[in-house]
């Protein structure tokens, strides 16, 4: 292969790969902008991992209603507060949340909340986790851990 043709070729590729990403960052950031907040609650924590660095492994007590068989998204019941709970009339009209499975288990748009060293303490109450939905989309971005009182740890 000539080897212009080829730096073009791989200079396109690599344009490529950076539009794609940039434009998925400006896509989570509209949804962090624009989105519905709402707070879904944490199941069990689990321990930080030595090897990736200070982080939270996540779990949400929704993801226990949700089917593993499939990707797709769940209807939720949302309070005035914005605590969100799972809706069992999944046919209802309202606010729904884009879900993947990865592993056999459902993945709500994280399972992990990284901090900073040395700060683990802080986040040990949370109870949930603050996610700003986009209403069309469904897909959810999660900005922070609440304790009861949903203010972020």
């Amino acid at each position: 292969m000539n080897p212009g043709l080829q730096r073009l070729l791989i200079a396109g590729a690599a344009l490529l790969v950076l539009l794609g990403v940039n434009a998925s960052i400006v896509a989570k950031e509209r949804i962090k902008s624009e989105g519905q907040t709402i707070y879904l609650a944490l199941a069990p924590v689990d321990p930080r991992s030595l090897m990736q660095g200070d982080y939270l492994a996540l779990r949400f007590e929704i993801a226990s209603h949700i089917s593993t068989e499939q990707s797709g998204s769940a209807g939720l019941l949302v309070a005035p507060n914005g605590i969100a709970t799972y809706n069992p009339d999944q046919s209802a009209p309202g606010l729904r949340i884009r879900y993947r499975i990865r592993n056999q288990q459902v993945w709500l748009g994280t399972n992990a909340y990284f901090f900073e060293e040395g700060t683990a303490q802080r986040y040990w109450g949370a109870k949930y986790g603050e996610f700003r939905v986009d209403r069309v989309t469904g897909e959810a971005v999660l900005v922070g851990l609440t304790g009861d009182d949903l203010k972020r740890k």
